[in-house]
């Protein structure tokens, strides 16, 4: 039996795009926690937190975009044209994140709010982008055969407007818990009472999330609520209602910082686990599988003996990065200081 290039080719892809959903969610919930914040020092320490990171935490949706092209061109062509005004809308947020990502820390006191909007904005039409386009992926494309036909803007629907807004509400959760972990004093306070808020939040776009994809897919519904199916996905569901109940007892206890940062990773795992299972195995929803849209073996085998080079090298530099700035930051200095 040979080596199937495109389930390995379905994992790594996969395995990108959720270390992207990880490791830049809490990121871009920096800047979406900006508007709760108004006191410069405390926003420094908000950006000084993720500022020896941010940049190596979008390495990996980089990896994903590029593995997507090389093992799955067909996927790619059919998902950039469907998903083009969101993807568009995210490139022009991260850009404009990470410019005035930049220029803020060169700002004088009276440009520093300009930068603090953009850096917000920015944050917001990323995060929201990339939710719309989950939720169009989710809801699938109109295809006739392997071509594309629908619309420009039929990725805009209800559902991916709430799967948008969703995602605002997890990488809220992420940058409150990260904040909790990463901050003293009053800051911290206020980060743990809109964590355990964004927590309540996700949980109910979580239910809304799983009660609306069954009822607009039968083959979603289908493959939770026939058995033995049931049973052997009833953990997922089981553990993220279990998991938010312990993340908001514990963010009431005032203790244990780090522990509601790693439950809602889980957490964010647990859903992109569940996202999984109503897809699989298709790339292209709603018919074209991994298989039917998999290059040649021979461009597959030839992309993966880098790509099983560079992933570990991705893995040491920012595991190393992290525990270089594992300390809690201090506020920035002022300019001319």
């Amino acid at each position: 039996m040979g080596i199937d290039l495109p389930l390995i080719w379905a994992i790594i892809i996969a395995f990108g795009l959720m270390m992207y959903v990880i490791m830049d969610g809490f990121d871009l919930g920096i800047g979406l926690l900006f508007p709760f914040i108004s006191e410069r020092d405390e926003r420094d320490i908000m950006i000084s937190s993720v500022a020896p990171l941010w940049d190596g935490n979008e390495t990996w949706l980089v990896l994903g975009g590029a593995a997507l092209f090389a093992a799955f061109p067909l996927a790619y062509g059919l998902i950039l044209s469907a998903l083009y005004f969101p993807v568009m809308l995210m490139l022009a947020g991260l850009i404009l994140r990470g410019v005035s990502f930049e220029f803020r820390f060169k700002a004088s006191d009276r440009q520093k709010p300009i930068w603090d909007t953009a850096f917000s904005v920015g944050s917001f039409l990323a995060t929201f982008s990339q939710g719309v386009a989950l939720g169009a992926f989710i809801n699938g494309f109109e295809l006739n055969g392997t071509t594309y036909t629908g619309g420009a803007f039929d990725c805009f629907t209800p559902f991916s407007v709430f799967t948008g807004l969703a995602l605002l509400t997890a990488y809220l959760m992420l940058g409150s818990t990260w904040l909790v972990m990463r901050t003293v004093g009053d800051l911290r306070d206020r980060m743990r009472r809109l964590a355990c808020l964004m927590s309540c939040a996700l949980l109910v776009a979580i239910i809304a999330v799983s009660i609306w994809t069954p009822i607009a897919h039968t083959g979603v519904a289908a493959r939770w609520f026939t058995f033995p199916n049931i049973l052997l996905f009833a953990p997922v569901p089981i553990l993220v209602f279990g998991l938010t109940m312990v993340q908001i007892w514990v963010l009431r206890r005032d203790k244990k910082h780090a522990l509601p940062f790693l439950i809602g990773l889980v957490l964010v795992f647990l859903g992109y686990t569940g996202l999984a299972i109503s897809i699989w195995p298709n790339i292209i929803p709603p018919s074209i599988s991994i298989w039917s849209a998999a290059a040649p073996e021979e461009s597959m085998g030839f992309a993966l003996v880098g790509t099983m080079f560079i992933i570990p090298v991705i893995l040491v530099y920012t595991s190393w990065s992290y525990y270089v700035f594992r300390i809690r930051p201090e506020p920035a200095p002022e300019l001319g200081s």
